[in-house]
């Protein structure tokens, strides 16, 4: 399964984050490119440990689960309009796609360095950094996809 730790996906990401333009449209959900951009920086800035988020009351209940069918294989993965934590939406207009696109590469080429172990996500719970890495790169992944490269 691809990973964000690994050298290839990094690359992969980033060229696939290249591909974006303003002129790239959703297929489905309700962000502009710029804002899904952002949203996927504010991500990773929360995989960092640079934001905080509590726990949400269902994940205690149903994290675990969601998870595991998340990461059960290459074609698994997250569901078109999930749910998003409003640590995470961005709903305000993002003018400047370039500049987000150089922040989202520069967190994700980032990820080489990543040391840090397990994570406690606030959904899922507690993570090994196997899950995380995949779970990141499925993530990245789905919301390229929402725009088509």
């Amino acid at each position: 399964m691809k990973s964000i730790f690994d050298k290839e996906t990094r690359e992969e990401v980033v060229n696939r984050i290249n591909s974006l333009n303003e002129q790239s449209n959703a297929q489905w959900g309700k962000m502009t490119v710029s804002q899904m951009v952002r949203h996927c920086s504010l991500c990773e800035e929360y995989y960092y440990g640079n934001i905080k988020v509590k726990r949400s009351f269902l994940g205690r209940i149903f994290g675990k689960l969601a998870l595991s069918g998340i990461l059960k294989d290459e074609t698994s993965g997250l569901g078109k309009n999930a749910p998003t934590s409003a640590h995470f939406k961005v709903s305000e207009a993002v003018l400047n796609l370039e500049a987000e696109k150089e922040n989202w590469k520069r967190l994700i080429i980032r990820y080489g360095s990543f040391r840090e172990g397990n994570f406690t996500h606030w959904f899922f719970g507690e993570m090994t950094k196997k899950q995380l890495g995949e779970f990141i790169y499925k993530h990245c992944d789905h919301h390229l996809r929402q725009f088509g490269v």
